[in-house]
């Protein structure tokens, strides 16, 4: 084909342009004839709220029953609620539409396997290649489209389940719905466990996914939690797999101290398998000396959450995350699920002030995007090499460097953690200044 189609997460880009009906047509004829075994594959097909995500649907699930699937329609939904209805239902495949925190005009094709993990990249590469054979098929073959009711509330059912326990009777929590696929499921899962609730950004239009509101917005979440006198507040992306969130005086609690907190808790109830945590280049250098102190193993991985899963299962062990607000719990689900996470965080508070959160006390941080003519060129450069090697030498044990090249942009991205901000300052200006005299 002479390009790759998917990325980290799925296939995602433009809708229209990149992520067009025909491709998405052809990318479920292609995905139902890899996973086909002795039988049919019944995929579910759900969506965030975007406008473009009804065209795709409609073009996906042609594409899958041209090829012999049965497709069930299950509506607008978080993404994670795909691998918990895969397991429910035992159906073999299922696909998100959604571009997760971009913009609206985006969208993108996420696949996960029966086992509701998303797709290796070996069976990502054997779909693209059958992207090229005929789509034909008897009409006998053909499959059915069919609508499948009570997703949200199979949804809502396993996140209940999960946290039957958890008592929220006189948490006065403000919830960001960031106008996407959590509109109804975080409000109503908040609700029945006995918090008293306030939404923003629950009214989606199609084109007010993630405008200005959301996890990528978070500070306006951050604003409205300290007006209102709110406990607590969080702020999920738009296809609800990430959450940040706010505590009572309005300070922003990012993903890494989210984990921390989360990381404590398992150790102490005895459900931190391993007494590990996966994480990604990008975690605070405090969240490290967190752990280390609280004797749990940190692994790193590259920056994307499926590298952080890919770790979690290696090891055998059960969370990982992301300073985005990502965190994989595999004891309830195989992906990112931000509702459940702000959930699991309260469970970790037991009832205590998020403010007064005992996790990890986060370096300053300073990171800078540096635009080059040929970012693997300025990434070998000696003079940089040298540099990032010196300055690292000199906060060794105290803080830390991390200099790499943008995974899809001509960036170097210069990250510097230090004791203080002065000294994240000067350090980040230094390598900033060699970086761009090239």
């Amino acid at each position: 084909m002479g390009r790759r189609l998917f990325g980290t997460d799925g296939v995602r880009g433009l809708a229209g342009d990149v992520v067009t009906a025909d491709l998405a047509l052809a990318l479920g004829r292609a995905a139902t004839q890899e996973l086909r075994s002795d039988h049919a594959p019944r995929v579910l097909v759900i969506r965030d709220t975007r406008e473009s995500g009804e065209m795709l649907e409609a073009a996906l699930a042609a594409g899958i029953a041209a090829a012999g699937g049965t497709v069930l329609l299950g509506g607008v939904l978080p993404t994670p609620a795909a691998p918990l209805l895969l397991g429910r239902y035992g159906f073999d495949a299922a696909v998100v539409l959604s571009a997760s925190h971009n913009p609206y005009e985006d969208n993108g094709i996420k696949f996960f396997g029966p086992d509701g993990f998303k797709l290796t990249d070996e069976v990502e590469a054997a779909i693209e290649r059958r992207l090229e054979e005929p789509a034909s098929a008897p009409a006998t073959e053909i499959g059915r489209v069919r609508r499948l009711h009570g997703t949200l509330e199979d949804y809502l059912r396993e996140l209940q389940t999960r946290f039957a326990d958890l008592d929220l009777s006189g948490t006065n929590v403000l919830l960001d719905c960031a106008n996407g696929a959590t509109f109804r499921a975080a409000p109503e899962i908040f609700r029945r466990l006995g918090a008293t609730v306030t939404v923003v950004a629950d009214a989606p239009d199609g084109r007010n996914i993630n405008d200005g509101c959301g996890s990528t917005h978070v500070a306006a979440l951050a604003a409205r939690v300290a007006e209102g006198g709110h406990d607590v507040g969080f702020a999920f992306d738009g296809d609800g797999d990430r959450v940040l969130a706010a505590d009572r005086t309005g300070a922003v609690v990012d993903g890494d101290e989210l984990l921390a907190v989360i990381a404590l808790h398992l150790r102490d109830a005895g459900r931190l398998p391993g007494d590990g945590v996966a994480v990604t280049v990008m975690t605070n250098y405090g969240f490290h000396t967190a752990m280390a102190a609280a004797k749990i193993e940190v692994a790193t991985t590259s920056v994307g959450d499926r590298y952080v899963l890919e770790a979690l299962r290696e090891r055998g062990w059960a969370l990982g995350g992301e300073q985005s607000g990502h965190v994989i719990e595999m004891g309830f689900n195989a992906t990112g699920d931000g509702i459940a996470s702000a959930l699991l965080v309260l469970e970790a508070l037991a009832g205590s002030d998020l403010a007064d959160r005992r996790g990890m006390e986060k370096l300053p941080q300073r990171l800078v995007n540096v635009p080059v003519p040929d970012r693997d060129a300025a990434m070998a450069a000696p003079a940089l090499l040298d540099a990032a090697e010196r300055e690292g030498r000199a906060l060794e044990g105290r803080g830390r460097v991390l200099v790499r090249p943008s995974g899809t942009e001509q960036l170097v991205r210069v990250m510097v953690e230090a004791p203080t901000d002065d000294e994240a300052d000067a350090v980040c200006d230094r390598l900033v200044a060699i970086v761009r005299a090239g």
